[in-house]
Formats: structure tokens, C-alpha cells, sequence
């Protein structure tokens, strides 16, 4: 078994026993199951799962980091949601202001244009997540 917990700045979203664990890293999608080696790595946005007892549940993080130790996994993450937490037309408008603004920035400052990128990445992946994608 794996202790999962994973935190963000506005709260502990979950402190339990797993049997394993797939999270979205900076250089793919990482697979964590007991004993696996110390790892730290930054996330993505992207799809994080867990399996307890069979049972799979699925939350859409971006940003922060995973460390894994001595069978815990610690997830520091920007956000994470359930599907059900999404707010859709919230995001679908993050979404057109992230590509309005990479768009617009295609030839400015680069900062600007990677943080508009991964908002844009961020709002995306979180909308194909609620529709069930």
C-alpha cells in the first residue's frame, strides 16, 4: 500500500491508502506503485489517478510537484478538481482569454507567452476532463 496525500494551497484534498498512483509529470505520465524508488518531479496539467481497492478515481491537477518516499505520495499541486468541481463555462472562458492571449503574444515577450501557454493547456485539459474525455 501507498499513502497518497494530495495538497493545495487552499486545502488537503486527500490523505488515504492506495494501492497505486498515476500522475501527469513534467516528462510524462508517471506510474507509482508500492516501493518504487524516490522520485520528485514537477506536474503538468493533466489527468491524476488512484486506485483503492480496485475502485479508480480521477482528479485534473495543474502545476506543482510529486515526491514519492519511502511509500508516500506527496502531491503539491496549483489545483486539483474533481470532474463534478469544474466550473465549465467558467473554464471554456479561461480558455478563449489563454488563447487570445498566446495568440497575441506569439511575438512578445517569451515569460508571457509560456505562462499564457500553460494557462491555455491548464483551461483545456480541465474542460476535456468534465465532459468526460
Amino acid at each position: 500500500m501507498l499513502r497518497l496525500e494530495i495538497v493545495t494551497p487552499e486545502k488537503r484534498i486527500l490523505d488515504t491508502e492506495v494501492d497505486s498512483v498515476t500522475v501527469p509529470t513534467a516528462s510524462g505520465e508517471a506510474g507509482i506503485m508500492p516501493n518504487h524508488a524516490p522520485l520528485i518531479s514537477a506536474l503538468k496539467p493533466g489527468v491524476m489517478a488512484y486506485t483503492i481497492k480496485g475502485q479508480t478515481e480521477r482528479l485534473v491537477v495543474s502545476g506543482g510537484f510529486v515526491e514519492v518516499n519511502a511509500d508516500k505520495v506527496a502531491v503539491l499541486a496549483d489545483t486539483a478538481e474533481t470532474a463534478e468541481e469544474i466550473d465549465v463555462p467558467a473554464t471554456r472562458a479561461e480558455r478563449d482569454e489563454a488563447q487570445k492571449a498566446v495568440t497575441a503574444l506569439a511575438a512578445g515577450s517569451l515569460d508571457e507567452s509560456e505562462s499564457s501557454r500553460e494557462r491555455l493547456e491548464a483551461a483545456t485539459v480541465r474542460l476535456q476532463f468534465a465532459s468526460g474525455g
